[in-house]
């Protein structure tokens, strides 16, 4: 195949060569016979004519090779190929002129005939090219670019500021990657106006229409480019089908202050986000109230390097805080998040403890040697299959490891306390859930009881959804599976789940957190973030395959495996006794659920210690069901889908 190729490359060399050859040698005799007149074309020319031929098609093959015209492709023939010819012509004539007068000392040879033989070749070079590419696409479109190689026709989507200064830079500059072929604008007053020649089509939702019309100019466009940021959840899942049967990929510009002037490639295009496809409305955050609450202090973070841990220690690290204690138990992330921290802040006074939530021992330790102000508690198994897997170490870490740090937190007087819990300990079906909804229930609990009286402290609880890219949620997963080239797993084309940013989940736990410690009676309270609508995960994973410029199903398969052990099919952000109260802050809800008495909650906690500690496996379940009266493991997804409905 490679021979072939380059054996069609020679050929194509050879023809175009030769060509230029030719059209040198008639170039000569045209000029002479335009400068001579048919019926004196013989007689006045016959002392030179052969002789002037072969020289000046001799000096045009060596300059055309040695200035390589012949390797301009003329589908995509342009100014530059049209330069490059005069230049090449230009020569040719200049190096002719004294070999010729050197023979002939120009005796009979009118000089004038020079002249007329520069304009002949250049339209006889130029002229071929063109031709070739108006009879290949019926058009003269993208003549007037100045580049050599080929440009990729592409749709902008949005007739804005944005796209004026892409359709400027595509044009300027000769090296660009991009021939915009029209616009696209859901605004009508748009529509059949023109961008520094390049006419607004239609609407969005007319895409097909729209590409139908450029095709008739015989231009496919291969590529849609958002140049406006309004794009985004339903529009722009609606925008990406669309693309996808068209057999188009979809991407962004990045915003106008981001436009590099006067490089190569002055404006990038990067991939859709796929938290793009959220929708999510912007939270208004009251910054100086979350920068109140951290800065000067010292603060702790268990979990310091897990997702929601490491993004809490960057986001509070920019806040000022006096110190920042980070605790983990996993090595390899500790460190990891502790240099970044390092790199970022490096005045910051920091503390890297390798340290377990369930060793209590350790906790005391470390809550005396670093005498946190305010505490964040991110550590937790999360893993839903993997903790139903193994139910004893989830309770150790999730329930026990919370009720060391929360009274850990009381004896050495913090100000507040912060526990990170999920939507998944609402109506719990997993092992998971149920021990994040005991550690709630402890904290609430404590706070509503003990910690008014006990230095002040107070606990707060903050329960967010999925977040999109952590450690063993979907989104890395379907990454990994696409790129291998599926399937792509889905447990049931109706399972749904809410989904936010990491930063975003953190920005609202601060945010939530600065109301808990602001407000006396938030003691004990659980806020919830506003997740938004849910998503249907089998959406999301074509989404993400058509991201990756795939075709869902014809592409990457896509393949339903049935819920796993302890997933639920709907996941529901309140408890039905909760009742969601709203707050100062816009995004965040307040409740309180039902109130539990601390004394008899410890006292089950301590057999659950024993039961969980002792790998009584079928205790430590009994206890759990106890304790969360809601609590439905393995839920059959068909009740689940009848309670849903």
């Amino acid at each position: 195949m490679a021979r072939s190729i380059r054996g069609l490359r020679i050929n194509r060399t050879l023809m175009v060569t030769a060509h230029d050859i030719v059209m040198a040698a008639a170039s000569f005799v045209l000029a002479q016979l335009l400068r001579r007149g048919w019926e004196n074309f013989w007689v006045e020319t016959e002392s030179y004519l052969l002789l002037g031929m072969l020289l000046f098609t001799g000096v045009a093959a060596a300059v055309f090779l040695y200035m390589r015209t012949y390797r301009g492709v003329w589908r995509y023939a342009s100014l530059t190929d049209l330069f490059q010819i005069t230049k090449a012509v230009t020569l040719a004539i200049l190096i002719f002129l004294p070999l010729m007068f050197v023979l002939t000392r120009l005796e009979t040879f009118p000089r004038s005939a020079l002249v007329i033989n520069w304009f002949v070749l250049l339209a006889l070079l130029g002229g071929s090219r063109f031709l070739y590419r108006v009879i290949r696409y019926r058009n003269l479109g993208g003549i007037w670019d100045r580049s050599i190689e080929p440009r990729i026709p592409v749709l902008l989507v949005g007739a804005g500021d944005a796209a004026e200064v892409f359709i400027r830079e595509m044009v300027r500059n000769p090296e660009a990657v991009y021939r915009v072929a029209g616009l696209v604008d859901d605004d009508a007053r748009h529509h059949g106006r023109d961008i520094h020649g390049v006419r607004v089509m239609g609407r969005a939702e007319d895409l097909a229409e729209v590409v139908a019309k450029v095709k008739r100019r015989n231009i496919r466009p291969q590529k849609i480019i958002l140049t406006s940021d309004e794009y985004t959840g339903d529009r722009l899942s609606r925008l990406l089908e669309a693309a996808d049967e068209l057999g188009m990929t979809v991407s962004r510009i990045g915003k106008l202050t981001d436009f590099r002037s006067g490089e190569a490639q002055g404006i990038e295009t990067r991939p859709i986000a796929i938290e793009d496809l959220l929708g999510r409305p912007q939270t208004v955050l009251d910054r100086e109230a979350m920068r109140a609450l951290v800065k000067d202090k010292r603060v702790l973070v268990t979990g310091a390097g897990g997702t929601i841990g490491a993004e809490l220690a960057r986001q509070i690290a920019a806040y000022g805080p006096a110190r920042i204690s980070l605790l983990d138990n996993a090595e390899f992330n500790l460190y990891r998040i502790e240099m970044e921290i390092a790199g970022h802040h490096p005045e910051l006074a920091r503390t890297a403890i390798l340290g377990d939530v369930r060793d209590r021992a350790r906790l005391d330790q470390t809550f005396a040697r670093e005498r946190p102000e305010l505490v964040f508690h991110a550590a937790a198994f999360k893993h839903v299959p993997m903790v139903e897997a193994n139910p004893n170490e989830g309770v150790l870490t999730n329930v026990i490891g919370t009720r060391n740090v929360a009274d850990a937190c009381l004896a050495a007087g913090v100000g507040a306390m912060v526990l990170i819990s999920t939507d998944k300990a609402v109506n719990p079906t997993s092992v998971m859930g149920a021990t994040k909804r005991i550690a709630e229930c402890y904290c609430e609990a404590l706070g509503q009881t003990r910690a008014p009286t006990s230095g002040d402290t107070r606990l707060v609880t903050v329960r967010f959804g999925n977040v999109l890219g952590s450690t063993g949620s979907v989104v890395p997963l379907f990454e990994r599976q696409i790129k291998a080239g599926g399937p792509v797993t889905v447990t049931d084309p109706e399972v749904t789940r809410y989904f936010m940013t990491v930063r975003e989940a953190v920005e609202l736990v601060l945010q939530a957190s600065a109301l808990g410690v602001a407000e006396a009676q938030a003691s004990g309270a659980i806020f919830m973030l506003d997740m938004g609508r849910p998503v249907r995960i089998v959406d999301l994973a074509r989404q993400m395959i058509r991201l990756a410029g795939l075709h869902p199903e014809t592409d990457v398969k896509i393949e339903f495996t049935g819920l796993r052990p302890g997933e639920k099919l709907v996941e529901e952000l309140f408890h039905e006794s909760e009742a969601p109260l709203a707050t100062p802050c816009q995004g965040i809800l307040r409740s309180h659920s039902r109130p539990a008495d601390l004394a008899t909650l410890t006292a089950h906690l301590d057999r659950l210690l024993e039961a969980a500690g002792q790998r009584r496996t079928g205790e430590t379940l009994a206890l759990l069901a106890t304790l969360v009266p809601e609590y439905r493991a393995g839920a059959a997804p068909e009740a689940e889908r009848a309670a849903a409905t």
